[in-house]
């Protein structure tokens, strides 16, 4: 027998906030968490902008400096968004949750990219024998999942997903299914990067995929508008603790939402380009895997990236998936608020969903002035609504052609 799976706890650190209601607050408000880029010097780039957390100190969070000295700035967000995120759910592991029975899944579309930099650096400035014996096991992408692990204790099942943008949806989606099966009670699970650096930028601009708005940051992120120009970077965390319903019942936690549904595709298409067939069967999916019609979504958290190509795909996947009913239901991308954070945006934007069912309010899509002509559905432009949000899904995508779309429902007991 299937266990029903609900969100008990979760954990941002973003450039809105690292708070939950600082976070939810400032979504609240519109507010765009992008701004010149100061982590180095970004004059030679075409892109100058970007959703930077700034002034950043990991012992300001609890975390040792000599530790934190041997981490990824990633792994560094990872830790500090599920230590919020395993407080927030109330839960001691080891005390009074079994800490074989709880897991770790947290993924990282490019992990490490800063230590390997630096490293780097090194190498050819000093040579092979000054590369620090920690360049690898800091730089790997699932050492988000393992020192999240070491901090909290965890000893259940412990796993990294890497499918870029959709890298943070799949670790949910995984995880959801891990406690679903019965092999794990909990899972601390979602999405961690820090790409904004220079060679991170540098790639990203050499593809013309950001927006090069840099005089008007706060505007430079605007998906489904006929004047955007491409994505805008963000780096963070977005952490949910996951659990089976009986196990929740039992310790009398705090339930934020319900997770039903996952799916997941690949495109078969283009390394960069999006397929909306290949986002259109993702949906699908997870509806068939959660038992529901496409009328009864009541909202979407759109992937929309404010790319030309990618928000045109997605409308026409959303279309090809609902009918007549994609009209009817509510779609928002909050990166327009938050930047894009690669495979942490799914982790995040969960949040946003687990918020959302237990608000009743719908985060905007900002800078939404000029709806391109086809990109046609309610995109909540620019201010939040209040909505009886029973039934939500978030949509992830990532290069490569990977897919993966969750679905959540208001909980009832």
């Amino acid at each position: 027998m299937k266990q029903r799976v609900v969100v008990t706890g979760m954990g941002v650190m973003t450039s809105l906030g690292s708070e939950l209601d600082t976070f939810w607050g400032n979504l609240m408000e519109g507010k765009s968490g992008v701004s010149q880029i100061e982590a180095f010097d970004v004059t030679e780039y075409p892109t100058r902008i970007a959703a930077e957390i700034k002034n950043f100190n990991p012992e300001d969070y609890g975390i040792d400096k000599k530790e934190a000295r041997r981490m990824d700035r990633f792994v560094q967000f990872a830790v500090v968004a599920s230590q919020n995120a395993v407080k927030d759910a109330g839960i001691g592991i080891g005390t009074d949750v079994d800490a074989e029975r709880i897991g770790v899944m947290i993924g990282s579309g490019i992990g490490g990219l800063g230590t390997w930099e630096d490293q780097h650096n090194i190498l050819l400035e000093k040579g092979p024998k000054r590369v620090s014996p920690f360049f690898i096991p800091m730089m790997i992408a699932n050492m988000a999942s393992g020192q999240v692990s070491m901090t909290t204790g965890a000893k259940g099942p412990n796993s990294t997903a890497v499918t870029a943008c959709a890298t943070g949806t799949h670790s949910i989606g995984d995880s959801y299914k891990l406690i679903q099966r019965g092999d794990a009670d909990m899972m601390i699970c979602g999405g961690a990067e820090a790409t904004i650096r220079p060679t991170g930028l540098a790639g990203f601009c050499s593809m013309r995929a950001m927006s090069t708005r840099n005089e008007e940051p706060e505007k430079a992120s605007r998906p489904f508008d006929a004047d955007r120009d491409g994505f805008i970077m963000g780096e963070g965390s977005g952490i949910l603790v996951l659990e089976s319903l009986e196990h929740a019942q039992k310790r009398g936690a705090r339930i934020y939402a319900e997770v039903i549904g996952y799916g997941m595709s690949g495109d078969a298409h283009h390394m960069t380009e999006p397929d909306p067939d290949g986002a259109a069967r993702c949906m699908a999916k997870a509806l068939r895997d959660g038992g529901l019609e496409p009328s009864q979504i009541d909202y979407i958290n759109a992937h929309g990236t404010s790319t030309p190509v990618g928000d045109r795909s997605e409308t026409t996947a959303i279309k090809k998936t609902f009918g007549e009913h994609a009209y009817k239901l509510a779609v928002s991308s909050t990166k327009s608020m938050t930047g894009h954070l690669l495979g942490a945006a799914g982790g995040v934007e969960a949040v946003i969903l687990g918020l959302t069912l237990t608000n009743g309010i719908i985060a905007p899509t900002i800078n939404l002035d000029n709806q391109d002509p086809e990109c046609d559905l309610d995109y909540v432009p620019n201010v939040p609504r209040q909505a009886d949000v029973k039934i939500a899904l978030s949509n992830s995508f990532g290069f490569g052609g990977h897919n993966a779309t969750i679905v959540m429902k208001k909980y009832e007991a």
